[in-house]
């Protein structure tokens, strides 16, 4: 089976490059063994003006069938014999997929220690494939590659045979794709889209295959219009493994489409002309009082945990009294954001050094996360399934247990005073529930009981003699026996 890659270039930015790109020098041709066969990269072409990379995989039929997932199995003699007589050796397919992990680990990964610049940027990309399995034919090939920002997506069918034209089509397609891509972000999608074309995968599906799946996804999947489709071939439609990673696709683009909403019902407060002072928005009002309750705890080393676009951790920054500020979130897209946001890439270095941005799923645990004098939940247990609640609770709560956690979330009997929100509706189309200020104590409260801490309310926002405010925040502190477990396990 084989795929090439191809760019064009100036003298200043030859089209040289991609060797650099991919770690494969253009000018050497180079072979690598994997678990099926063996793979070969060479360069038909290489100048400044044009550098064509072909990856060539040579499967070995025995091997296969060794190693794969029908190993073992009995059958009918033409069964058999099809486990040796198919187009495996031929058409892309999840060993392709593989394959390219294993020659392209780095490129997938976008990472190119001598052209760091170069990774990052898009460039002008011309992908062939001459033998791709479509179940679905040309127009599912379309459908799942033409969203990605390819400007073209050509998928021709190949004849059964060229001498028979009445006998019709294969289900195989010669596939071209060319548009302006990063290079990582072009590999990550074959990676995922070849074996969902085949729609059959030459191993066991375990359930690391999730994270695989999210991992190569970021940044496209969540917001996919054949996401589950995408998602229910690459896992072998093993449901699951498929719901499982749907769940998680949801909280990425939940993420991603939470603060512009969030913030214009949030201003939207009062009405007030030209001559009238304006009131202070309420995530303005939001953040200050995070930052003081913080302040009050004596933090320095904070998670905001659900950063979203990173409009907090800017405010923590302008503190130095908060020496360490990791924020972290499920959409890559949304860190993309608030790394812009923060202006990371002309920060001075001292600066630079006291915060990290990383992805992950708030719902599972995190090591990394652990040892922290406080965590910060704004705005984001509205945003799960109340049978998610547990998860995220254990995770904060159980595993990373900072000293002090603060959870803000908004008070659902307040909504009557916002004339330009429904009646019965949520503040955002996203919220799976708001709370009244009794439910979110019983929830702050047995939390608390669980994990042993102590929990204070605070308002946040004008508080309504008869709703109360529009945003209540739970400040939960650990108690002094648990503290003292905590330091002498860590001692």
């Amino acid at each position: 089976m084989f795929l090439t890659i191809s760019t064009t270039g100036t003298p200043e930015r030859p089209a040289t490059d991609l060797g650099y790109l991919l770690h494969k020098h253009p000018d050497k041709a180079q072979t690598f063994s994997t678990s099926h066969g063996t793979a070969q990269v060479f360069y038909p072409e290489a100048s400044a003006e044009r550098c064509t990379a072909a990856l060539l995989l040579e499967v070995d039929p025995v091997a296969l069938v060794r190693r794969g997932k029908g190993k073992g199995r009995g059958g009918a003699p033409d069964a058999a014999l099809a486990q040796y007589v198919n187009d495996r050796p031929y058409a892309a397919s999840s060993l392709l997929s593989v394959a390219m992990t294993t020659v392209f680990k780095s490129a997938l990964n976008g990472v190119c220690r001598a052209m760091p610049e170069r990774a990052g940027e898009p460039l002008p990309l011309r992908i062939e494939v001459p033998a791709l399995p479509a179940r679905g034919g040309a127009e599912l090939v379309h459908k799942l590659f033409a969203p990605l920002g390819w400007t073209r997506v050509d998928a021709v069918a190949v004849p059964l045979d060229e001498q028979f034209p009445e006998w019709g089509d294969s289900r195989y397609v010669r596939l071209v794709l060319e548009g302006e891509l990063r290079l990582a972000d072009a590999l990550r999608q074959l990676y995922v889209l070849l074996p969902v074309l085949d729609d059959a995968k030459h191993y066991w599906v375990a359930p690391d295959e999730v994270d695989k799946l999210l991992r190569a996804g970021e940044g496209w999947l969540a917001g996919h219009p054949e996401q589950k489709l995408i998602t229910s071939r690459y896992l072998s439609r093993r449901w699951g493994l498929t719901r499982q990673a749907m769940e998680r696709l949801e909280l990425v683009r939940l993420a991603e489409s939470d603060d512009l909403e969030v913030e214009s019902v949030d201003n939207a407060v009062d009405e007030t002309t030209d001559t009238e002072e304006k009131p202070v928005p309420l995530a303005e009002r939001r953040r200050e009082a995070i930052l003081e309750a913080l302040r009050a705890a004596g933090a320095a080393r904070v998670l905001d945990l659900g950063c979203g676009q990173g409009q907090l951790v800017q405010a923590l920054l302008k503190d130095v009294r908060f020496t360490e500020i990791v924020g972290v979130d499920v959409s890559m897209r949304a860190l993309t954001v608030a790394a812009r946001r923060l202006k990371l890439d002309r920060m001075g270095e001292r600066q630079a050094g006291r915060i990290t941005l990383r992805q992950g799923a708030l719902t599972y645990t995190d090591k990394q996360l652990k040892g922290y004098d406080a965590a910060v939940l704004s705005e984001v247990v509205e945003h799960l399934d109340l049978p998610r609640l547990p998860a995220l609770e254990y995770a904060v709560f159980g595993s990373a247990r900072p000293r002090t956690v603060l959870v803000t979330t908004p008070n659902v009997e307040y909504n009557v005073r916002w004339e330009t929100l429904p009646a019965g509706h949520v503040r955002h189309s996203d919220h799976r529930f708001e709370w009244t200020r009794e439910e979110f104590r019983d929830w702050s409260g047995q939390v608390a009981a669980r994990h042993g801490y102590t929990v204070e309310f605070v308002p946040v926002g004008p508080e309504d003699p008869e709703v109360g405010p529009p945003t209540q925040m739970a400040v939960f502190t650990m108690t002094t026996a648990q503290e003292t477990t905590k330091e002498a396990k860590a001692a």
